[in-house]
């Protein structure tokens, strides 16, 4: 079921009048039910996967709680561990690691006779195999304590509004939240339901407007002109943000309505300076839990060990066997080499060295989170290269910058717009369905080939694309100087104007085809 189609509606005006009737464990055992109906909308079949995750993460929490044997902790870790990522590398990654091992043998001679698979992916499973998985972890770290009541702990990990395309949101913030009842606020009510209105706003008005014209840039690129294609970048950065903030929008102003507090998932990324900040700004939860999970078991700015090293040579092999990458392999080398020696007399040289390896690493499992194919794992790399670029570089072009006198605020609208265009370009290769089409795509833009306004296909997408864009980033310059949720539960005239005007907004923009969000796939 998705949030902008009549079923959820339906479903929704069914549920919020249970859910504030019931009380206690009535209450929870109709969440529960509520969230596995939502989520077998789609598939009844992958209930039982969600469910498989669930026990087994319930019972293996159980153990350690009862154990101080660590090599049984240890043991019981990894085997919650294997069983959560082998579903997920079944079902999302099993045809890729197959076509990846097959180019790999045929680069030696060999032709295999294997095949693929038809594998159905099951919608969400990357988000709640992640907030499973770091319940397991904190338990096993001992951060929290488990979860004892089944139903609670089934409730936290298949709770609906999250539960396909985040937030990722962690036991030590949610399992609290469960255990007392959350009576009907009409203050929390307001600021959900303006929360949700801003989101449909996003999805259907922006998202969806902008959509037609970018599938149409990256279906054929190569009869549009440099304009035309530029214009399908733009608005494709511009979609997925407004497409993936729009649900989680939704999904926390829900949560909020239902007396939950879940975490901002996005805060206005495109306004970032540098690569670290955006990061701290885009997909929130899930950055998050990269570092905490990965970033930093690895060995963040020190040696990761065995288990980094295995995992670095794994994706060197596999990504030069099956995309030939051998200058973008050496283009990495030769900056960690360039950067040791550079560091060669310095104290930190070791730690500079290895916050890069680890950072390149923690980006390019991030980007192969986000799906099985190598153009995310080359997001993830362009990415991982900004982040060792800008700490390699920043602080020079900084002191450059200085030293002109370049003003201060024109430093940062510099800033802004090296990321946003950065961005952009990585952002090709995660739409387009293969290298070849975000190649053209590139070479298109770059060639300058008919750059007029009068070459650009279906003028009347643009305007209205920039319109929406325009109206988006006002209201997000204004938010930023002010406390909408304060302001909105505050002062009721500027709160029936606001949801009279997001309606309306909604209603004139928006495309109502119920078009999936795009994150459900991943």
């Amino acid at each position: 079921m998705i949030f902008n189609s009549l079923a959820f509606f339906v479903f929704l005006g069914i549920f919020l009048p249970l859910y504030f009737m019931l009380k206690g464990r009535m209450r929870l055992i109709l969440c529960l039910v509520a969230s596995y109906f939502f989520y077998g909308w789609w598939d009844y079949r992958f209930l039982s996967l969600i469910l498989t995750s669930t026990l087994i993460d319930y019972f293996v929490g159980m153990k350690l709680e009862n154990t101080e044997d660590q090599p049984l902790r240890k043991r019981l870790m990894i085997m919650s561990m294997v069983a959560n990522l082998g579903f997920l590398a079944f079902f999302k990654y099993f045809n890729f690691f197959i076509d990846s091992f097959r180019e790999m043998m045929l680069t030696m001679g060999v032709e295999p006779s294997f095949n693929t698979l038809n594998i159905i992916l099951p919608v969400g499973i990357s988000f709640y195999t992640f907030q499973s998985m770091s319940y397991t972890i904190d338990v096993y770290w001992k951060k929290i304590k488990v979860e004892r009541d089944f139903i609670r702990f089934s409730t936290f990990i298949s709770f609906f509004p999250q539960l396909v395309a985040g937030p990722i949101v962690r036991a030590s913030d949610f399992l609290p939240q469960f255990q007392k009842d959350r009576e009907f606020n009409w203050d929390r009510m307001i600021a959900g339901t303006g929360q949700m209105l801003w989101g449909f706003f996003k999805k259907v008005a922006v998202a969806d407007s902008l959509a037609p014209f970018v599938d149409q840039c990256f279906d054929a690129p190569g009869g549009f002109s440099s304009i035309h294609l530029l214009i399908g970048v733009i608005f494709y950065s511009f979609q997925i943000y407004c497409d993936f903030s729009g649900y989680s929008d939704i999904a926390i102003g829900l949560a909020r309505i239902m007396g939950f507090d879940f975490p901002d998932n996005f805060r206005t990324p495109y306004f970032s300076k540098n690569f670290s900040e955006f990061w701290t700004r885009w997909h929130i939860s899930l950055s998050s839990w990269l570092r905490d999970y990965l970033y930093i078991p690895l060995g963040g700015h020190r040696s990761g060990g065995l288990a980094s090293k295995l995992l670095i040579g794994t994706f060197l092999v596999l990504s030069v066997a099956a995309t030939g990458w051998w200058w973008l392999i050496a283009l990495y080398a030769l900056v960690i080499a360039g950067t040791a020696w550079w560091l060669k007399n310095d104290d930190t040289a070791n730690v500079q060295v290895y916050t890069y390896v680890n950072l390149m690493l923690t980006m390019l499992l991030g980007g192969l989170w986000h799906g099985a194919s190598w153009a995310f794992v080359f997001w993830g790399f362009l990415h991982g290269m900004y982040l060792v670029v800008q700490r390699l570089g920043g602080p020079i072009l900084g002191r450059v910058l200085d030293a002109l006198k370049v003003p201060k605020f024109l430093q940062n609208g510099l800033d802004i717009a090296l990321v946003y265009f950065f961005t952009c370009l990585a952002w090709i290769y995660f739409r387009a369905p293969d290298f070849d089409i975000a190649n053209q795509v590139i070479a298109g833009i770059a060639s300058l080939e008919g750059f007029s306004p009068s070459t650009i296909v279906n003028q009347f997408w643009v305007a209205k694309g920039f319109l929406v864009i325009g109206l988006l980033l006002a209201v997000e310059i204004t938010n930023l100087r002010m406390t909408y949720y304060k302001v909105l539960i505050a002062q009721p005239v500027f709160r029936v104007a606001s949801f009279a005007i997001l309606l309306w907004l909604i209603s004139f923009f928006g495309s109502f085809g119920a078009n999936s969000f795009i994150y459900f796939q991943f």
